[in-house]
């Protein structure tokens, strides 16, 4: 009988499993990044200036019904600032793994939709460069003074899109949460700010 109850469950999780396979869609993403820092210490706000970037990867689509879906993915993102301490010029430039997790609403026929969606990301830092005073080096991730920021972001990310045949175009914001800055100080403060704009194509799973 405990067998059987086994076997029972075994497959109905398999169907369900399918099931949830067979609606999942994917496609693929790639945009621009036009993102800046907020940069402080000991009280003083650094003025920064635009970095342009790109961003690449792969989404993935579960919806729930025809108009709410859940959308994780992970792509490749470029991201950094330019800014100036008294009169040196210095730029960063973080190139991130990242995963987003959003929730998006749709409406509107099925020729053209709009969608609003809002949600997180966890990101990773992978690599980059920093230029001070004319010379290139390797981004240094971690804490301490030898470092350049930290690796691991946390932030949010929100904004609107149109859906034509299964392409889409949207533009979004990006507020980071977590302070990057590797000093131990607490009035120091580095964060990400980033406004994207996206093309997506999606295919189904099936």
């Amino acid at each position: 009988m405990r067998n059987r109850g086994i076997s029972s469950l075994a497959i109905l999780l398999i169907i369900a499993f399918t099931d949830i396979h067979a609606q999942i869609n994917s496609g693929y993403i790639i945009g621009l990044n036009l993102s800046t820092m907020s940069l402080k210490t000991t009280g003083i706000n650094f003025e920064t200036k635009t970095s342009t970037g790109i961003h690449f990867g792969k989404i993935f689509e579960i919806p729930f019904n025809d108009n709410f879906a859940l959308k994780p993915g992970f792509m490749f993102s470029s991201k950094g600032s330019f800014y100036k301490i008294d009169s040196a010029e210095f730029s960063i430039s973080p190139i991130y793994i990242e995963i987003p997790v959003i929730a998006a609403f749709s409406f509107g026929p099925d020729a053209v939709k709009i969608s609003l969606f809002g949600g997180t990301y966890l990101a990773c830092g992978v690599g980059g460069t920093r230029e001070s005073g004319g010379e290139l080096k390797r981004l240094r991730f971690g804490s301490g003074e030898n470092k350049d920021m930290k690796q691991f972001d946390i932030g949010f990310n929100f904004g609107a899109g149109i859906i034509i045949k299964g392409l889409m175009i949207s533009g979004q914001y990006e507020l980071g949460l977590v302070n990057l800055s590797p000093a131990a100080a607490i009035y120091s403060e580095m964060k990400n700010k980033v406004i994207g704009i996206s093309f997506a194509t999606s295919f189904s799973s099936k």
